[in-house]
């Protein structure tokens, strides 16, 4: 089956970390673009030699009824120097369009799971299929006792995205824990990013506090592709079968 092509126009722009950009898009073709939370679109645009490129991004839209037509989607990119992406994004002004198609992917939850616990885990601009499910994520909890963690590496509190929306829907929500994981540099002792449940060091680092149940556990995980190997390997380990384990890697592209 042919992919589809629409045009995606801007709608709005904000800066969520020093280099990534939040960014809302309308299909500009009167069609909705509904998706599954963990799904992804890709954007078509020409470079500068001719060649044709396409990046991928998650969709980050939170939404608990089907998306219609004129509703916006939202993705999160980030800038890299000298990137063709990047160009093409930070140029675009208000009302300009992009060439988009999806959405794809499988990195969803499924109707079928029968788990206690979900644990979530993400680095970068892999934490945005998260903010997406949490809608779904929170009909989970209501109707079946579910329990999730949501563990997300930054290096720094300034590039932590979208962390007072998490922390917001763990205050809400007693069966969800978010644990936001700094490599480099801890939110001071006054700043409101300095709760108990802040850790030190790489997410795999933090990965064995939370005790991985091959029993009760599925596992996803999305961004740098080394954090996912190394929380893969370290899954496998405590016991969890691989089919309860999900990836989706994230590989910067200029």
């Amino acid at each position: 089956m042919a992919i589809v092509h629409f045009p995606l126009k801007l709608v709005a722009r904000r800066m969520v970390a020093p280099t990534v950009a939040h960014l809302s898009f309308v299909r500009d073709d009167g069609l909705p673009l509904d998706f599954i939370p963990g799904q992804f679109l890709q954007v078509h645009f020409p470079l500068a030699d001719g060649t044709q490129a396409r990046r991928s991004y998650s969709l980050a839209t939170r939404h608990e009824r089907p998306l219609a037509a004129g509703d916006a989607v939202e993705i999160a990119v980030s800038y890299v120097p000298g990137g063709a992406a990047t160009a093409l994004f930070e140029g675009m002004p208000l009302g300009g369009t992009v060439d988009g198609s999806g959405p794809f992917g499988r990195f969803c939850l499924l109707p079928q799971d029968a788990n206690r616990r979900y644990l979530l885990i993400g680095t970068g601009t892999g934490i945005t299929p998260y903010r997406a499910m949490l809608p779904q994520l929170a009909a989970l909890m209501a109707s079946r006792g579910l329990e999730v963690v949501l563990l997300q590496g930054a290096r720094t509190p300034d590039e932590l995205l979208y962390g007072d929306e998490f922390r917001a829907f763990a205050e809400a929500h007693p069966g969800f824990r978010y644990l936001p994981c700094f490599s480099r540099t801890l939110p001071p002792a006054d700043s409101p990013q300095a709760h108990p449940d802040v850790r030190h060091g790489y997410v795999q680092n933090a990965l064995a506090e939370l005790a991985p149940e091959p029993a009760g556990d599925i596992a996803y995980l999305c961004g740098n592709p080394h954090m996912v190997d190394a929380c893969f390997e370290a899954l496998k380990s405590a016991g969890l079968p691989i089919p309860q384990i999900r990836r989706e890697k994230y590989v910067s592209n200029k």
